[in-house]
């Protein structure tokens, strides 16, 4: 099975991906891939180059080429969580070549996220409103670019979405109810 996770930032993304690998998934994040390709030429390791670099690969490969690259790492026995898928075209490949894949869609207020990646403290996260509100605008749809983030519409096509507004402990209760309703859509 595998399970792809979209959400826009800070909305609770890593507690989700995190209880599903207390349940044996195995874990691939789609920003590996991309400061693998940043690496390679040498470009300093940011989340706007990310993105930048994700918009690159889409437009020179295909909306799915993250998609490809990501299953031909993996080993096709084993669960997988990936995380995050942020184009629709990256959904699409997977609903088309996968019989068991589902992907959760987690969001939450605005404000709320900017708290929370504030406290969280990450390097590359932004560090003040204006920086946030940037980022997350063109994460959540990137209206000039076909090919780039597109988190709103790919949240939109969940088979489970997540309203993340509430305390850690509401979280996992919901967490834990769509684990039970992957379960018993599961294709064996």
């Amino acid at each position: 099975m595998l399970i792809g996770i979209t959400g826009r930032i800070g909305a609770g993304k890593e507690t989700l991906t995190m209880f599903l690998r207390g349940k044996g998934f195995r874990y691939f994040e789609t920003s590996l891939l991309l400061k693998e390709e940043l690496q390679k030429k040498r470009q300093i390791i940011t989340r706007e180059n990310m993105q930048n670099m994700g918009d690159k690969l889409r437009k020179e490969q295909g909306p799915e080429i993250l998609m490809k690259m990501f299953l031909e790492k993996i080993d096709s026995k084993e669960d997988y969580i990936i995380d995050s898928l942020r184009n629709t075209g990256e959904v699409e490949f997977m609903r088309k070549n996968l019989k068991n894949f589902f992907l959760i869609g987690v969001d939450a207020f605005q404000k709320l996220r900017f708290e929370r990646i504030l406290s969280r403290n990450k390097s590359s996260d932004p560090k003040i409103w204006e920086e946030f509100l940037k980022i997350d605008n063109r994460d959540f749809f990137d209206s000039n670019n076909k090919m780039g983030q597109q988190t709103g519409k790919c949240i939109e096509l969940a088979d489970f979405k997540i309203i993340n507004n509430g305390s850690l402990e509401e979280l996992k209760n919901k967490v834990e109810n769509v684990w039970n309703e992957i379960k018993s859509k599961q294709i064996t």
